[in-house]
């Protein structure tokens, strides 16, 4: 087990409507451990679940956001039979990296250093990236002989293209938070002594919006890259029928109709 307790090593806070899940590790540069993974994971569910929580801030202390993974102090392991890595894989990385993308509600990460391997994708599974200017990504595994996991063959080909998709991780080299932001992997690079505030602004404003009607765009926008036109447009006309039940849609056309600034309360 980890020396010290999970709670430590991610902090967590609510604040004005934002979950704020904070990596504590910077001795090790945030590289993630076991236990570190499964509470991150529960403070995403529990996010989704939580009326009080209308937006999410994924961030880390120190000058590192996240290194990647590190396996120490998880379950004890015997001898490694076929299949023993394919699990691990779907039940470790890919849970961490799907608990991001299905979260109902939006995820903004705020990236203050080095992001490699699964910490990149941690990072690129947000809604919204925001990093300060010290920041890099790093598609580390090609230069420890290893496939990218975590879901980093499906996530950056959605946003950079499949060839540069393959310059990333064909080579492993760091790609800085300026060069990030040109590609499309980073929606915005702020000076590191702002990054916490713009985080903050960018979450905050979400958590003031409709809730449910932001959810339900997530889950559109995540799903449109895997099927079909006339499955997406299908799966439009239902989330919309189901947002028009919602308190915040009849707010939002109401506010219209009398000319005056709604005011969401996330229902």
């Amino acid at each position: 087990m980890s020396p010290t307790a999970p709670e430590d090593e991610v902090l967590h806070r609510l604040d004005n409507g934002v979950s704020w899940i904070t990596l504590n590790r910077p001795e090790a540069m945030n590289a993630v451990t076991w236990d570190q993974r499964e509470r991150i994971i529960a403070l995403l569910g529990e996010a989704s679940a939580d009326p009080a929580v209308r937006a999410v801030v994924v961030t880390a202390t120190g000058k590192g956001f996240c290194a990647g993974a590190d396996l120490r102090g998880g379950p004890a392991a015997g001898e490694r039979v076929a299949g023993d890595v394919a699990r691990m894989i779907r039940l470790g990385a890919q849970r961490l990296i799907t608990a991001v993308l299905d979260c109902e509600k939006p995820v903004v990460a705020a990236v203050n250093g080095t992001a490699a391997g699964i910490g990149a994708h941690l990072a690129l599974a947000c809604d919204l990236v925001v990093a300060a200017e010290p920041a890099r990504f790093i598609e580390v595994f090609v230069r420890r002989g290893l496939v990218p996991d975590g879901g980093g063959a499906y996530l950056l080909p959605r946003l950079v293209g499949p060839q540069k998709a393959k310059e990333l991780m064909f080579f492993g080299d760091a790609v800085p938070a300026a060069e990030a932001e040109r590609l499309g992997l980073v929606n915005k690079v702020v000076p590191a002594e702002e990054l916490e505030a713009v985080a903050r602004a960018w979450a905050e404003r979400l958590a003031q919006g409709p809730t449910r009607a932001i959810a339900m765009t997530k889950q559109l926008v995540n799903a449109s890259l895997d099927g079909d036109r006339a499955t997406a447009l299908a799966a439009e006309a239902t989330a919309q029928e189901i947002n028009m039940t919602t308190a915040d849609a009849n707010e939002g056309v109401a506010s219209f109709v009398e000319r005056r600034t709604p005011k969401y309360h996330g229902r």
